[in-house]
């Protein structure tokens, strides 16, 4: 236990063993001691770096979007047209999303719901600074005479809103249906969004 405790990457551990317990008992029912057993630690070691049970599980959606941005970063930074990358973008945020909670039996607003204040200013936050990627890649579509379009920053906001019907908050992964069809649907969505900000030249050069 005491090697386990003294690991640099004892905050990933216990955000991996939260992870799990949400999956297996909900929000309502884990609590600290099953963390700590489920870790392999004493309970005070959890507490040194989250200091309650809410902070913990907000703490792992976090860590969610976090590696998120670092996907759409990666994406936002290669050497392709901003419309083949604002694509990839707008696709990766749902099915990552998707691939983050599909073993869950319920929908994050569900398995969440005692945290829903907490949540949704969590929420508002991560989106803004998914926006704040996608705002590059609409700038430099601009500039290049792609993309028309007035405000970047409210432009990637609408975009954000457009897909995130397609994200597991209100319907669980399960009920979103196969992998396969969440892509399908995201891919149409993404198309018509990408076809309304194409310039009209741009639009008869992509038909």
């Amino acid at each position: 236990m005491r090697a386990i405790a003294t690991r640099e990457d004892i905050r990933d551990l216990i955000l991996d063993a939260t992870d799990r317990l949400l999956a297996r008992y909900g929000y309502k029912k884990m609590t600290m001691e099953d963390l700590a057993q489920e870790v392999g630690i004493g309970k005070g070691t959890i507490y040194l770096h989250f200091p309650s049970k809410e902070e913990v599980v907000l703490s792992h959606v976090d860590r969610i979007v976090e590696r998120l941005k670092v996907e759409l970063s990666v994406i936002a930074g290669r050497e392709q047209s901003p419309a083949t990358r604002l694509r990839e973008m707008l696709l990766t945020r749902v099915l990552y999303r998707f691939d983050s909670v599909q073993h869950y039996t319920e929908s994050l607003s569900d398995l969440l719901a005692a945290l829903r204040p907490g949540l949704l200013t969590r929420r508002r936050r991560h989106f803004e600074e998914e926006a704040q990627i996608l705002a590059d890649v609409l700038r430099e579509g601009k500039r290049e005479g792609l993309f028309e379009l007035r405000d970047a920053a409210s432009t990637a906001r609408t975009l954000l809103t457009a897909t995130n019907a397609l994200l597991p908050y209100s319907l669980s992964a399960r009920e979103l249906g196969k992998r396969e069809d969440v892509a399908a649907e995201a891919a149409r969505v993404v198309a018509l969004l990408l076809h309304g900000l194409l310039k009209a030249d741009a639009k008869a050069e992509r038909s």
